[in-house]
């Protein structure tokens, strides 16, 4: 997971200075000899060493960050902070004070006890800048969660309407209602399975409502009865191969991203007997773990318009938003049309 980093200008801009002020005021010299000019070199030599102390620590806490940037590593990123920034603190404490101490060594001194002390008074507000940042880190990743959950939940239910109203449009249920129509007769066996078929497929559509991603398995299984509706239709000149390795079926999928593909190279390629469609779905446990759908590519001249590509893109972005370690691909091969879909170990949990 990558991490992004938060802006800190205005931390910067206003808070260095508002620190060294805060701290000056708390350290404000007393007596009849205090004067303006005093008070200013105070804050100054204030201002020098909170300007030091803040970014060195905030480079330290942007290290860690890039080392450990997922919520599931914050415990090692506080811990590792924690014992770090004292370090970071006292060496920064030592490179502060040495030119000081050749200005003014009376004030500065290089001694032990002079150091651990400042050291120790330091530890305070670079507490409370670390714990700044961290909070600050933390509310933009909520928000970003937050936001993600969101994209992810629309597209989602735009796939959901897109299976139902597109994906799953009147071509197909006209040309299967056709095909049932021919298929009944008395005791016919091939008519109820057809039937039986038809159910399973929009009992699969009701059910991946609401899901984020499921198993392949399950996917697979759709596919298989969706394409044995079309094979109906199709017969032989519809030929389909799926390999797909065991070590890869409790991986997840985007529900109904397969079968997109599926109906894109249906709905717009030409499968007749002497052009047959040929489908081929594959998918390998080595990584990066992928399902691969390819399809012969000969484009329809006539019955479909030409595809806009927006399905296509709906999954990229939905993988995009379950945050796939590998983009969507897709690519023309000799003659084929290529998609490669990225195999998630889980489901997406975002924040809600």
């Amino acid at each position: 997971m990558r991490s992004t980093l938060p802006d800190d200008r205005r931390f910067l801009l206003w808070g260095i200075p508002g620190l060294s002020l805060l701290i000056e005021a708390t350290m404000l010299p007393t007596g009849p000899n205090v004067h303006w000019p005093l008070v200013l070199m105070h804050w100054l030599i204030s201002l020098y060493f909170t300007a030091g102390y803040w970014l060195a620590n905030r480079q330290l806490w942007r290290t860690l960050l890039a080392r450990f940037p997922s919520p599931a590593q914050t415990p090692r990123r506080l811990w590792a902070l924690a014992g770090l920034a004292v370090l970071v603190t006292m060496a920064t404490t030592v490179v502060l004070v040495l030119p000081l101490h050749v200005l003014l060594p009376e004030w500065f001194a290089l001694s032990v006890g002079q150091l651990l002390k400042s050291t120790r008074f330091s530890l305070v507000p670079t507490s409370a800048v670390l714990t700044l940042y961290e909070t600050t880190y933390f509310f933009q990743q909520w928000k970003a969660s937050h936001h993600q959950a969101e994209q992810l939940a629309s597209a989602g239910t735009q796939a959901q309407l897109d299976a139902l109203q597109s994906q799953l449009d009147p071509h197909f249920l006209f040309n299967n209602l056709n095909t049932l129509a021919a298929l009944i007769e008395p005791g016919n066996a091939p008519a109820q399975d057809f039937v039986e078929q038809l159910a399973d497929v929009y009992r699969y559509v009701l059910l991946a409502q609401g899901r984020a991603t499921v198993p392949l398995a399950e996917e697979l299984a759709f596919i298989e009865t969706y394409l044995a509706l079309h094979k109906a239709r199709f017969r032989n000149n519809l030929r389909v191969e799926i390999s797909v390795a065991p070590a890869t079926l409790a991986r997840h999928v985007a529900p109904l991203s397969v079968q997109l593909l599926v109906e894109n190279a249906l709905k717009h390629n030409v499968a007749s007997h002497e052009h047959p469609l040929h489908l081929r779905l594959t998918a390998t446990a080595a990584a990066p773990a992928t399902l691969v759908v390819e399809n012969t590519l000969r484009p329809r001249t006539a019955g479909f318009a030409p595809g806009t590509g927006t399905g296509l893109a709906n999954v990229r972005r939905r993988y995009e938003l379950l945050g796939a370690a590998q983009p969507v691909e897709n690519h023309v091969a000799e003659g084929k049309f290529v998609v490669k879909l990225p195999l998630l170990f889980a489901p997406a949990t975002l924040l809600p």
